[in-house]
This record gives C-alpha cells, sequence and structure tokens, in this order.
C-alpha cells in the first residue's frame, strides 16, 4: 500500500474497481497524515474513498481499528524500504546506513502537504494513554532500534555492550532527525543524521 501521497485518490474510474478496503486505508492514510487522526472523521475518509459510510463498518470493527489498521501498513511500509536498501547494503555497516536511508525514502515520497515527520509518532501523539495503536507505534520504534543493534553487534563482535550503547545512541540520532526534518518539512536533517552515523561507524 502507498501510504502517504496524494496521487492514488478514491475518485478515479480504476480507484472504483479496487476493493472498497484497500481504498479506504488509502484514503485514511492521506488524510490522517496530512490532517491529523482526530482531525480526520469517518465521513472524510468514505468521501475521498468514493465508498458508503456502511463499506467502512463492514472492513473496519471502528474507527480505532482503522488506526490501527493503518498504522501496521506504515511499520510494513517502511520494512519494505528498509529490505530494498538491505539487498544493496555490502556488510553490516552498510547495514547501519541503510536504515538511515529507508527513513530518508520515506521522507522523499510526494505528500499531498509536504512532509510532516514520522507519521507514526505523529499518530501516537494523538492517541491516549494505553491506546493499542500506541503500542504498535512502540514495536516498530523497537523493532528500528534492533535492525540497528543487530548490524552493530556483527561490527563489534564479542562487545554486546558496546554494542547496545552505540545502537540506542544511533536510534536516538535517526529520531531525534526526524522530528526536525519534519518540523522544517523536508529530509535535510535525515541527510545529516547519515554523515554523523558514518562518523560515528569510521571510529570503530
Amino acid at each position: 500500500m502507498r501510504v502517504p501521497g496524494s496521487g492514488s485518490g478514491g475518485g478515479s474510474g480504476s480507484g472504483r474497481r479496487r476493493p472498497a478496503r484497500e481504498r479506504l486505508l488509502e484514503a485514511a492514510a492521506r488524510r490522517f497524515y496530512a490532517d491529523g487522526v482526530a482531525a480526520t472523521g469517518i465521513d472524510t475518509i468514505t468521501a475521498e474513498a468514493g465508498v458508503a459510510k456502511m463499506s467502512l463498518y463492514n472492513n473496519f470493527a471502528s474507527k480505532a481499528d482503522l488506526v490501527r489498521v493503518y498504522l501496521d501498513a506504515r511499520h510494513e511500509e517502511w520494512l519494505g524500504l528498509y529490505r530494498a536498501r538491505l539487498e544493496r547494503a555490502r556488510g553490516p555497516r552498510e547495514g547501519v546506513l541503510a536504515v538511515f536511508d529507508a527513513y530518508a525514502d520515506h521522507a522523499a515520497f510526494a505528500y499531498e502537504r509536504g512532509f510532516r515527520g514520522c507519521g507514526l509518532l505523529n499518530a501516537a501523539a494523538e492517541l491516549p494513554a494505553g491506546d493499542e495503536g500506541r503500542d504498535v507505534v512502540r514495536a516498530h520504534k523497537e523493532e528500528v532500534e534492533r535492525l540497528i543493534a543487530a548490524h552493530v553487534e556483527e561490527l563489534l563482535p564479542g562487545r554486546p555492550e558496546e554494542a547496545g550503547t552505540l545502537a540506542e545512541h544511533l536510534a536516538f540520532l535517526l529520531e531525534g532527525a526526524m522530528a526536525r526534518a519534519g518540523l522544517e518539512g523536508d529530509g535535510e536533517r535525515l541527510r545529516h543524521a547519515r554523515s554523523m552515523a558514518v562518523a560515528l561507524l569510521d571510529r570503530l
């Protein structure tokens, strides 16, 4: 699923031939990212998807269920970008950088209202404590750090504590860059963060 962009709107003839669930999820993804979860109502989503309101409830138990599926889809989309980068990586050092590059690839998508940072964190900020969607976001961020850690451990065999500290450092660097990039509306901070990651890795 192509989550963030505006090029696959539900109003086209070809769009109407696609399953309602797919159109609803894509419409929700565009609106949630551009406008926010709380500000996006069911009527807005169904109108953009070009389906009746009942169709939404035939495919999703509630708006909360739709939000959770959206968050799962964003996680899977990022994993796809990471795996594509990893296929071209030569060794664990480039594996670490593949994580940074996957975030930069996400920032480079054609967003309807510009890049607004991590869609997962944006949504989590709107959800109440204990919401299942926040668990999805936390699991995503934990997986990102685990992926970094796995590559770093290959670079520092037999030094698990040092590897864990460096992985956490790199994860914080990436998240901070993502937050600033979202505020500034472009991926320049992510490019800077990648350069900083290279400098850290060069010291190993």
